[in-house]
């Protein structure tokens, strides 16, 4: 299934900023984590635990705060792939171009074997556990 890479990327790498993580991983993480959120905030609109002003309910705000170390890692080892540094994410501090920056970093291809981040991750077959 492919719930298993955002479990992954929580449970297992949750700190970890250390290596790769092919497209697949990253943006299948961004799917889960959108999904969950939204879930979330719906529960929180009919609990009465969402703010207009913070745009956040209580349980939404909650997960974004769990959530925010392995977010981080799981974009920093995506620019791994692509060869980049991890400090490329403070462009999205960019109003909107940094934005657009990013998301054309996140859905390039990664490099084609190993790079000064680590090996391959494509190189690993494609049923094994992430």
């Amino acid at each position: 299934m492919e719930w298993q890479w955002f479990r992954a990327a929580v449970l297992g790498k949750y700190m970890t900023f250390r290596g790769r993580a092919r497209r697949r991983e990253y943006w299948n993480y961004v799917l889960f984590y959108f999904l969950v959120y939204l879930g979330l905030l719906l529960i929180d609109a009919l609990t009465g635990t969402f703010s207009i002003e913070t745009e956040m309910g209580f349980l939404s705000g909650l997960f974004t705060l769990l959530t925010l170390l392995p977010t981080i890692a799981v974009a920093v080892r995506r620019l791994h792939d692509t060869d980049r540094s991890g400090w490329w994410l403070l462009l999205g501090v960019v109003p909107l171009l940094g934005a657009i920056v990013l998301l054309y970093f996140t859905v390039q291809e990664g490099d084609a074997g190993d790079n000064e981040y680590g090996a391959d991750p494509k190189s690993v077959p494609a049923n094994a556990p992430p």
